[in-house]
Protein backbone atom coordinates (compact mmCIF):
# COMPACT_ATOMS: atom_id res chain seq x y z
CA UNK A 1 0.00 0.00 0.00
CA UNK A 2 2.77 2.41 0.73
CA UNK A 3 4.29 2.17 -3.02
CA UNK A 4 1.14 3.24 -4.01
CA UNK A 5 0.64 6.43 -1.54
CA UNK A 6 4.17 8.08 -1.45
CA UNK A 7 3.86 8.23 -4.91
CA UNK A 8 0.62 10.23 -4.27
CA UNK A 9 2.10 11.92 -1.49
CA UNK A 10 4.79 13.21 -3.45
CA UNK A 11 2.60 14.16 -6.01
CA UNK A 12 0.74 15.95 -3.56
CA UNK A 13 3.81 17.59 -2.29
CA UNK A 14 4.26 18.82 -5.47
CA UNK A 15 1.17 20.61 -5.58
CA UNK A 16 1.60 22.07 -2.13
CA UNK A 17 4.92 23.71 -3.52
CA UNK A 18 3.19 24.82 -6.33
CA UNK A 19 0.87 26.94 -4.34
CA UNK A 20 3.85 28.51 -2.25
CA UNK A 21 5.99 29.39 -4.75
CA UNK A 22 3.58 30.35 -7.54
CA UNK A 23 5.79 29.57 -10.43
CA UNK A 24 5.18 31.90 -12.93
CA UNK A 25 3.23 34.14 -11.25
CA UNK A 26 0.15 31.78 -11.59
CA UNK A 27 -2.64 32.32 -9.12
CA UNK A 28 -2.54 28.72 -7.32
CA UNK A 29 -6.32 28.75 -7.67
CA UNK A 30 -6.60 29.70 -11.26
CA UNK A 31 -4.36 27.06 -12.00
CA UNK A 32 -6.51 24.26 -9.91
CA UNK A 33 -9.60 25.88 -11.43
CA UNK A 34 -8.35 25.26 -14.92
CA UNK A 35 -6.89 21.53 -14.07
CA UNK A 36 -10.55 20.52 -12.67
CA UNK A 37 -12.06 21.79 -15.63
CA UNK A 38 -10.01 19.96 -18.06
CA UNK A 39 -10.39 17.06 -15.07
CA UNK A 40 -14.40 17.14 -15.28
CA UNK A 41 -14.98 18.15 -18.93
CA UNK A 42 -12.37 15.91 -21.12
CA UNK A 43 -10.12 13.90 -19.15
CA UNK A 44 -12.37 12.30 -16.76
CA UNK A 45 -15.08 12.02 -19.46
CA UNK A 46 -13.12 10.22 -21.87
CA UNK A 47 -11.46 7.81 -19.37
CA UNK A 48 -15.99 6.94 -17.77
CA UNK A 49 -16.35 6.05 -21.55
CA UNK A 50 -13.64 4.01 -21.54
CA UNK A 51 -13.69 1.74 -18.27
CA UNK A 52 -17.86 1.36 -18.78
CA UNK A 53 -17.50 0.53 -22.18
CA UNK A 54 -14.26 -2.12 -22.00
CA UNK A 55 -14.65 -3.01 -18.19
CA UNK A 56 -16.59 -6.10 -17.34
CA UNK A 57 -19.94 -5.44 -15.27
CA UNK A 58 -21.44 -7.65 -13.62
CA UNK A 59 -24.33 -7.35 -10.83
CA UNK A 60 -22.55 -6.30 -7.40
CA UNK A 61 -21.04 -3.70 -9.37
CA UNK A 62 -24.19 -2.17 -10.46
CA UNK A 63 -25.13 -2.57 -6.49
CA UNK A 64 -22.34 -0.15 -5.68
CA UNK A 65 -24.28 2.83 -6.46
CA UNK A 66 -26.72 1.58 -3.82
CA UNK A 67 -24.17 1.23 -0.95
CA UNK A 68 -22.54 4.74 -1.60
CA UNK A 69 -26.41 6.43 -1.76
CA UNK A 70 -27.26 4.69 1.57
CA UNK A 71 -23.98 5.31 3.57
CA UNK A 72 -24.32 8.56 2.23
CA UNK A 73 -27.82 9.31 3.80
CA UNK A 74 -26.91 7.03 7.27
CA UNK A 75 -23.92 9.51 7.45
CA UNK A 76 -25.65 12.62 7.40
CA UNK A 77 -28.25 11.68 9.26
CA UNK A 78 -25.80 10.41 11.92
CA UNK A 79 -23.95 13.87 11.75
CA UNK A 80 -26.75 15.98 11.79
CA UNK A 81 -27.76 14.15 14.34
CA UNK A 82 -23.93 14.61 16.63
CA UNK A 83 -23.98 18.09 15.55
CA UNK A 84 -26.89 18.87 16.85
CA UNK A 85 -26.63 17.68 20.35
CA UNK A 86 -23.17 19.38 20.15
CA UNK A 87 -24.54 22.95 19.04
CA UNK A 88 -26.64 22.80 22.60
CA UNK A 89 -23.46 22.53 24.58
CA UNK A 90 -21.10 24.83 22.51
CA UNK A 91 -21.60 27.65 20.39
CA UNK A 92 -21.51 26.99 16.85
CA UNK A 93 -23.00 29.58 13.70
CA UNK A 94 -24.99 27.50 11.18
CA UNK A 95 -21.65 28.13 8.40
CA UNK A 96 -19.97 26.31 10.51
CA UNK A 97 -22.43 23.28 11.33
CA UNK A 98 -23.16 23.33 7.42
CA UNK A 99 -19.51 22.76 6.67
CA UNK A 100 -19.04 19.94 9.10
CA UNK A 101 -22.28 17.88 8.00
CA UNK A 102 -20.88 17.96 4.26
CA UNK A 103 -17.37 16.57 5.36
CA UNK A 104 -18.41 14.19 7.34
CA UNK A 105 -20.26 12.42 4.68
CA UNK A 106 -19.01 13.24 1.36
CA UNK A 107 -15.13 11.41 0.75
CA UNK A 108 -12.92 12.06 -2.16
CA UNK A 109 -14.13 9.23 -3.90
CA UNK A 110 -12.71 10.38 -7.16
CA UNK A 111 -9.91 12.16 -6.63
CA UNK A 112 -8.38 9.73 -4.23
CA UNK A 113 -10.52 6.88 -4.40
CA UNK A 114 -10.42 6.38 -8.31
CA UNK A 115 -5.96 6.20 -8.21
CA UNK A 116 -6.32 4.21 -4.88
CA UNK A 117 -8.40 0.71 -5.98
CA UNK A 118 -6.71 1.50 -9.55
CA UNK A 119 -3.17 1.20 -7.80
CA UNK A 120 -4.38 -2.06 -5.27
CA UNK A 121 -7.14 -3.88 -8.20
CA UNK A 122 -5.74 -2.43 -11.63
CA UNK A 123 -7.50 -0.64 -14.20
CA UNK A 124 -10.76 -1.99 -14.29
CA UNK A 125 -11.14 -1.36 -10.48
CA UNK A 126 -12.08 2.57 -12.10
CA UNK A 127 -15.23 1.34 -12.69
CA UNK A 128 -15.89 0.72 -8.82
CA UNK A 129 -14.98 4.66 -7.85
CA UNK A 130 -16.64 5.88 -10.85
CA UNK A 131 -20.05 4.06 -10.04
CA UNK A 132 -19.85 4.91 -6.51
CA UNK A 133 -19.07 8.48 -6.94
CA UNK A 134 -20.71 9.75 -10.48
CA UNK A 135 -23.92 7.44 -9.77
CA UNK A 136 -24.14 7.87 -6.21
CA UNK A 137 -22.27 10.45 -4.40
CA UNK A 138 -22.37 13.29 -7.13
CA UNK A 139 -26.15 13.20 -7.30
CA UNK A 140 -26.70 13.21 -3.57
CA UNK A 141 -24.37 15.98 -3.14
CA UNK A 142 -26.25 18.38 -5.92
CA UNK A 143 -29.69 16.84 -5.01
CA UNK A 144 -29.22 16.91 -1.16
CA UNK A 145 -25.92 18.06 0.39
CA UNK A 146 -26.33 21.16 -2.01
CA UNK A 147 -29.80 22.51 -0.76
CA UNK A 148 -28.48 21.64 3.16
CA UNK A 149 -25.23 24.10 2.24
CA UNK A 150 -27.29 26.84 1.02
CA UNK A 151 -30.18 26.35 4.21
CA UNK A 152 -27.34 26.80 6.42
CA UNK A 153 -24.87 29.12 4.52
CA UNK A 154 -25.32 32.82 3.87
CA UNK A 155 -25.06 32.37 0.02
CA UNK A 156 -27.65 32.23 -2.78
CA UNK A 157 -30.86 29.31 -1.80
CA UNK A 158 -30.19 26.07 -3.92
CA UNK A 159 -33.71 24.87 -6.16
CA UNK A 160 -34.12 21.32 -6.98
CA UNK A 161 -34.24 22.32 -10.66
CA UNK A 162 -30.93 24.11 -10.41
CA UNK A 163 -29.45 20.95 -8.47
CA UNK A 164 -30.84 18.20 -11.25
CA UNK A 165 -29.48 20.57 -14.43
CA UNK A 166 -26.44 20.76 -12.72
CA UNK A 167 -26.45 16.90 -12.50
CA UNK A 168 -27.88 16.51 -16.15
CA UNK A 169 -24.64 19.02 -17.56
CA UNK A 170 -22.08 16.94 -15.70
CA UNK A 171 -20.62 15.18 -18.81
CA UNK A 172 -18.47 12.18 -17.12
CA UNK A 173 -22.12 11.19 -16.19
CA UNK A 174 -23.29 11.53 -19.77
CA UNK A 175 -19.81 9.36 -20.68
CA UNK A 176 -21.15 6.54 -18.36
CA UNK A 177 -24.35 6.48 -19.98
CA UNK A 178 -22.66 6.91 -23.33
CA UNK A 179 -20.46 3.73 -22.53
CA UNK A 180 -23.90 1.35 -21.92
CA UNK A 181 -25.16 2.52 -24.71
CA UNK A 182 -22.30 1.38 -26.93
CA UNK A 183 -21.75 -1.74 -24.79
CA UNK A 184 -25.97 -2.91 -25.09
CA UNK A 185 -26.03 -1.85 -29.10
CA UNK A 186 -22.44 -4.06 -29.40
CA UNK A 187 -20.89 -0.66 -30.83
CA UNK A 188 -17.04 -1.88 -32.06
CA UNK A 189 -15.42 1.32 -31.17
CA UNK A 190 -12.08 1.81 -33.94
CA UNK A 191 -8.60 1.10 -31.89
CA UNK A 192 -7.34 4.63 -32.82
CA UNK A 193 -10.50 5.99 -31.10
CA UNK A 194 -10.22 3.20 -28.02
CA UNK A 195 -6.58 4.63 -27.54
CA UNK A 196 -7.13 7.79 -27.50
CA UNK A 197 -9.66 7.52 -24.68
CA UNK A 198 -7.08 5.21 -22.83
CA UNK A 199 -4.64 8.00 -23.64
CA UNK A 200 -7.34 11.41 -22.18
CA UNK A 201 -8.19 9.20 -19.39
CA UNK A 202 -4.64 8.44 -18.45
CA UNK A 203 -4.31 12.18 -17.38
CA UNK A 204 -7.08 11.78 -14.85
CA UNK A 205 -5.10 10.13 -11.89
CA UNK A 206 -2.14 12.51 -11.54
CA UNK A 207 -3.81 15.59 -12.33
CA UNK A 208 -6.14 14.91 -9.62
CA UNK A 209 -4.02 14.10 -6.88
CA UNK A 210 -1.82 17.34 -8.24
CA UNK A 211 -4.90 19.17 -7.82
CA UNK A 212 -5.63 18.35 -4.33
CA UNK A 213 -1.92 19.56 -3.27
CA UNK A 214 -3.06 22.68 -4.67
CA UNK A 215 -6.19 22.87 -2.72
CA UNK A 216 -4.22 22.25 0.76
CA UNK A 217 -3.98 25.27 2.74
CA UNK A 218 -3.25 25.48 6.11
CA UNK A 219 -6.20 27.28 8.31
CA UNK A 220 -7.17 29.76 10.77
CA UNK A 221 -9.45 28.58 13.17
CA UNK A 222 -10.94 29.35 16.51
CA UNK A 223 -11.92 26.31 17.93
CA UNK A 224 -10.72 23.09 15.64
CA UNK A 225 -11.69 20.58 18.19
CA UNK A 226 -15.27 20.72 16.64
CA UNK A 227 -13.67 18.78 13.46
CA UNK A 228 -13.45 16.30 15.34
CA UNK A 229 -16.67 14.11 15.36
CA UNK A 230 -16.62 14.69 11.78
CA UNK A 231 -13.12 13.26 11.41
CA UNK A 232 -14.11 10.19 13.45
CA UNK A 233 -17.52 9.80 11.15
CA UNK A 234 -15.27 9.99 7.92
CA UNK A 235 -12.75 7.75 8.37
CA UNK A 236 -13.93 5.60 10.53
CA UNK A 237 -17.20 5.10 10.69
CA UNK A 238 -18.32 5.98 7.38
CA UNK A 239 -16.11 3.12 6.17
CA UNK A 240 -17.88 0.46 8.55
CA UNK A 241 -21.34 1.79 7.66
CA UNK A 242 -20.35 1.49 3.73
CA UNK A 243 -18.73 -2.17 4.50
CA UNK A 244 -22.34 -3.32 6.28
CA UNK A 245 -24.31 -2.00 3.67
CA UNK A 246 -22.64 -3.54 0.64
CA UNK A 247 -22.41 -7.21 2.72
CA UNK A 248 -26.30 -6.57 3.52
CA UNK A 249 -26.86 -6.11 -0.58
CA UNK A 250 -24.96 -9.44 -1.54
CA UNK A 251 -21.56 -8.04 -2.53
CA UNK A 252 -18.20 -9.43 -1.85
CA UNK A 253 -15.20 -9.86 -2.94
CA UNK A 254 -13.22 -7.19 -4.92
CA UNK A 255 -16.49 -5.09 -5.36
CA UNK A 256 -16.81 -5.07 -1.47
CA UNK A 257 -13.06 -3.83 -0.45
CA UNK A 258 -14.18 -1.00 -3.06
CA UNK A 259 -16.70 -0.34 -1.42
CA UNK A 260 -15.08 -0.04 1.95
CA UNK A 261 -12.36 1.75 1.08
CA UNK A 262 -14.13 4.41 -0.94
CA UNK A 263 -16.11 4.65 2.58
CA UNK A 264 -12.62 5.20 4.38
CA UNK A 265 -11.42 8.28 1.95
CA UNK A 266 -10.69 11.61 3.08
CA UNK A 267 -13.11 14.49 2.76
CA UNK A 268 -13.54 15.82 -0.74
CA UNK A 269 -11.78 19.03 -2.02
CA UNK A 270 -14.87 20.08 -3.68
CA UNK A 271 -16.24 20.65 -0.14
CA UNK A 272 -14.27 24.12 -0.48
CA UNK A 273 -16.16 25.06 -4.21
CA UNK A 274 -19.46 23.75 -1.92
CA UNK A 275 -18.48 26.21 0.86
CA UNK A 276 -17.00 28.85 -1.04
CA UNK A 277 -20.79 29.02 -3.18
CA UNK A 278 -23.24 28.97 -0.47
CA UNK A 279 -20.82 30.92 2.57
CA UNK A 280 -20.02 28.55 4.79
CA UNK A 281 -16.95 28.09 6.75
CA UNK A 282 -14.58 28.20 4.27
CA UNK A 283 -11.50 28.19 6.94
CA UNK A 284 -13.35 25.06 8.88
CA UNK A 285 -13.84 23.12 5.12
CA UNK A 286 -10.15 23.63 4.70
CA UNK A 287 -9.10 22.44 8.35
CA UNK A 288 -11.26 19.03 7.92
CA UNK A 289 -9.58 18.49 4.48
CA UNK A 290 -6.44 18.73 5.54
CA UNK A 291 -6.12 17.01 9.19
CA UNK A 292 -8.45 14.17 7.04
CA UNK A 293 -6.08 13.84 3.95
CA UNK A 294 -2.88 13.72 6.22
CA UNK A 295 -4.25 11.35 8.30
CA UNK A 296 -5.33 8.88 5.45
CA UNK A 297 -1.71 8.27 5.13
CA UNK A 298 -2.42 6.38 8.26
CA UNK A 299 -5.59 5.15 7.63
CA UNK A 300 -5.85 3.76 4.67
CA UNK A 301 -2.92 1.46 4.69
CA UNK A 302 -5.07 0.34 7.84
CA UNK A 303 -8.08 -0.06 5.46
CA UNK A 304 -6.63 -2.24 2.93
CA UNK A 305 -5.13 -4.73 6.33
CA UNK A 306 -8.26 -5.17 7.47
CA UNK A 307 -9.82 -5.79 3.53
CA UNK A 308 -7.63 -9.49 4.47
CA UNK A 309 -9.84 -10.06 7.61
CA UNK A 310 -13.29 -8.55 6.55
CA UNK A 311 -13.53 -9.45 2.86
CA UNK A 312 -15.12 -12.84 2.19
Amino acid sequence: MLDILLPFGLIILAGVVFRFLRFGSIAPDLVRASINLLVLNMFLPALCLKIVYSASIDLQTTLIPLTAAATLLFTLVLSLGIYSFLEKKMPMKPSEKGALLIASAFGNTTYLGLPVLTGLYGPDAARYALFYDLLATTPILWLLGAPMASRYGEGKKMKLSESVRTIASLPPVWAILGGLVLRLMEIQLPAFLFKTLALLGDMVVPLMVFSIGLALIVPKVNHAFVIMPAVIMKLAVTPLIAYMTARSLGIRGEPLAACFLEGAMPVMVLSLLIAERFKLDLSLTSLIIVVTTALSFVTLPVAVYMTQFLIP
